[in-house]
């Protein structure tokens, strides 16, 4: 009666079913057939494909039709597909994908299984142990059983990581993790696995992820376990030897040896001499090695060592022990039995124990003795290692070599000939020094330090003038240029127009000799460097004199950053000499600048002030009164106009014919992930330096500056700043192009105003403000 209303009452639901579907068909057929009127389900849809649902797998053709969905990765009508791996809740993996929410996480669980073991009378069955370990990133399931010793039986990796298929018949799904529960059998590939417990990691996972836990249970004893440590206990070592734990010295002074230089005194013997040696303690076992020092043509054979390491014993006799006569435990009695064996009956008291004694660590010190095997072996002296060690160790500070043989006789000079014209002083040299001449080595490690690197160029420029009295020669412009990486000196002439002379290269790039020295001779020639050039400075070059007027910003600073190596530009050396001339001088100094301001401003010219320290006769050089006007001066610089910067921009990108402005916002909105219209300015000037953009740096760092909001900057307004094709800008003039040129002017470093009253407090503290108007004017 039951079937029958069953089936009545699933006819019925099919029934129902099926009219509603031929009424929706009808009212679908019965509109006309208008865009608009009749639904499109593909309306919006983009992939029609059909799924693969054949495949192989270990080269066996199967069909893997009942996971794939249908056309257009849509699930066929009726078809539900099962996750492969666990679905986890949002608050354990925090809206992140499993794989990067417990990446390199892992549950472990301990099991056991239970083998059977056949053809053997005393153990029918044997239980093993093993950890199962459910990777959470991808659901896949490692089997390891724990290695035993002197088991017999292959272990380690039971099953490899891998997801594991369900029991039938449930084989087209894998385990997940909500199938690990305690005190349950899992069928893992056909074997049975009892879950006996887990760790506390996997405990608070599968509680917060709401799987209740149950209580762990105990493995069951396999019996032939406990044979073998019954059979392990029992078992006692034919040769009764004591257990000796050196593993923490070994492991704390591995790889540790300290040396010693000693020598052995061998002349009373015939053909005797001494005999230099090199001492070897290693500490990780107290052992001692010592090696011989065969100087070369000293007619002996080499030996590859002169003790092999070994413990060495203070005392020796003249026989040595027989094996087995020195021993630390004695044999009161064997006793046989045929049952059991020969047994040991061994002295407790250890009376008949000899005790011998070796060399420590603490035995060794320089200026002692050892006694190796009857030779007399003094120690002279040791390394810095050694050294540390025993000042750590036991406080001692004494280290003082013995001197043991006569010191070595200083080798004689090397006479060099003279140069003889031909090439360059360092290839004469070689060719002098071998008998195939090499090229002379270059300093690669000043090459790299000092060579080029972005903006920092390395090469000091200075303004200079020719010092003769040709007045056409005289007003001649020349800029200077010192490269740090090889000392190499290029002069440059600046053109002038109607000037008659030919501006351009004066002097190529290369080192200068100083003048004053003798052509042909051995010692190698002196040639200018770094601290010959400086603002004042008067040079020989190629027979003609220049005098270094000015310097550009860049060799200023340059100068100033590493002032411990340019005396001249060291502003505690500048202090130091107006600090010590006599105060009465300070005094004149004083009031001949508070007579220059007669408003009380603080401030004097520059050109005032360098002409009382000049004619004061401090020991000042023009280089030294520039560095300290520009450190007691205010470098107020007029705020550049931004539609100016941009006339100067476009009109340089205009005669460059630069016109990838388009490409450059297409590269800017790439760059721009979060699409607000702004981009680092680091970012700004790689994709600028990208376009090779012909601006100067000057120029574009300006304008990123001006564009910039913080650390961002506007790359839109930016760009249709500069955008002279659709947004041209007014002509500018040549002037106006000189303000933005970054090459040397002669009033890069021209410092307009001083700070005396500052310089006075710090440099003259101790001088009274009183003004005294006959000093000031004799000054």
């Amino acid at each position: 009666m039951v079937t029958v209303n069953t089936w009545s009452r699933s006819l019925g639901t099919a029934i129902s079913t099926f009219c509603e579907v031929k009424k929706a068909h009808i009212s679908d057929m019965a509109l006309p057939f208008l865009p608009g009127n009749s639904p499109n389900i593909n309306l919006l849809k983009e992939k029609f494909h059909k799924s693969q649902h054949f495949d192989y797998s270990s080269g066996v053709p199967l069909l893997a039709g009942i996971e794939k969905p249908g056309i257009g990765g849509e699930l066929l009508l009726g078809q539900r597909i099962k996750p492969k791996s666990s679905v986890y809740p949002k608050v354990a993996t925090g809206g992140l994908p499993s794989w990067v929410a417990f990446d390199k996480q892992a549950l472990c669980f301990e099991a056991y299984f239970q083998e059977t073991v056949p053809d053997i009378p005393n153990e029918t069955n044997r239980i093993r142990k093993c950890k199962i370990y459910f990777y959470l990133e991808d659901d896949t399931i490692q089997v390891v059983e724990p290695e035993y010793k002197n088991s017999g039986i292959p272990q380690g990796t039971l099953i490899r990581r891998q997801h594991i298929p369900l029991p039938p018949p449930k084989q087209e799904q894998f385990y997940n993790v909500f199938h690990f529960n305690l005190n349950q059998q899992m069928v893992l590939f056909a074997q049975t696995f009892t879950v006996t417990n887990c760790d506390q990691f996997t405990r608070n996972f599968l509680t917060k992820c709401g799987v209740i836990l149950n209580d762990p249970v105990a493995v069951p004893e396999d019996p032939y376990r406990s044979l073998r440590e019954k059979m392990e206990k029992s078992m006692s070592p034919l040769r009764p030897y004591e257990r000796r734990d050196t593993l923490k010295q070994f492991l704390e002074y591995d790889c540790k040896v300290l040396r010693f230089f000693c020598f052995w005194d061998d002349t009373q013997a015939i053909y005797g001499d001494l005999r230099e040696l090199v001492l070897h303690y290693y500490l990780a076992d107290d052992t001692i090695e010592i090696r011989e020092v065969i100087p070369p043509n000293s007619g002996r054979v080499t030996a590859s060592k002169f003790l092999r390491r070994s413990k060495l014993p203070k005392h020796t006799s003249n026989q040595l022990n027989l094996p087995g006569e020195v021993t630390d435990r004695t044999v009161l009695n064997v006793l046989a039995s045929t049952r059991q064996g020969d047994r040991f009956i061994l002295d407790s008291l250890k009376t008949g124990a000899i005790q011998e004694e070796f060399y420590k660590d603490c035995d060794l010190k320089v200026g002692g003795e050892l006694n190796v095997w009857g030779r007399k072996v003094i120690i002279a002296d040791c390394d810095d290692f050694t050294k540390d060690y025993y000042r750590y160790k036991y406080g001692i500070e004494d280290f003082n070599p013995v001197k043991y043989k006569a010191p070595v006789a200083p080798k004689p000079p090397k006479l060099v000939p003279p140069y003889n014209g031909f090439g360059s002083e360092e290839d004469s040299l070689s060719s002098c020094q071998r008998l195939l001449p090499k090229p002379p080595q270059k300093d690669l490690h000043k090459f790299m330090e000092h060579d080029r690197c972005g903006l920092e160029s390395n090469v000091l420029k200075y303004y200079a003038k020719m010092v003769t009295t040709s007045q056409v020669d005289s007003e001649r412009e020349f800029i200077i240029s010192f490269y740090l990486s090889d000392d190499s000196i290029s002069v440059f002439e600046r053109s002038q127009k109607n000037s008659g002379v030919l501006g351009g290269m004066f002097l190529a790039r290369g080192r200068v000799k100083k003048p004053g020295q003798e052509l042909f001779k051995s010692e190698p020639s002196e040639y200018f460097i770094a601290q010959d050039l400086y603002v004042g400075a008067t040079l020989c070059l190629n027979n003609r004199l220049f005098q270094l007027l000015d310097a550009d910003e860049y060799t200023l600073n340059y100068l100033e950053q590493h002032a411990e190596q340019f005396p001249k530009a060291n502003f505690g050396t500048i202090l130091a000499k107006l600090r010590s001339i006599p105060e009465e001088k300070q005094r004149e100094i004083r009031n001949f600048l508070m007579l220059n301001d007669p408003t009380n401003t603080g401030f004097v010219t520059f050109e005032s002030f360098r002409g009382l320290l000049m004619a004061t006769e401090c020991g000042l050089s023009e280089h030294e009164v520039l560095v300290l006007g520009r450190s007691f001066s205010e470098h107020q610089q007029p705020e550049a106009d931004v539609g100016l910067m941009l006339a100067v921009a476009q009109d340089v990108l205009k005669k460059k014919d630069f016109d990838q402005i388009a490409d450059m916002t297409r590269v800017f909105e790439h760059h721009d992930l979060t699409k607000t219209g702004r981009t680092s300015i680091k970012e700004a000037m790689n994709i600028c330096r990208t376009f090779q953009v012909p601006l100067s740096d000057n120029l574009l760092t300006c304008l990123l500056q001006k564009f910039a909001d913080g650390d961002q900057i506007n790359y839109n307004t930016l760009l249709d700043g500069i955008n002279w094709l659709n947004h041209p800008a007014p002509p500018v003039m040549p002037d106006d192009l000189l303000k933005f040129d970054v090459k040397l002017r002669r009033d890069a470093s021209r410092v307009k105003s001083i700070n005396y009253s500052s310089l006075v407090q710090k440099v003259f503290p101790g001088v009274s403000n009183t003004v005294d108007p006959e000093s000031a004017a004799s000054a």
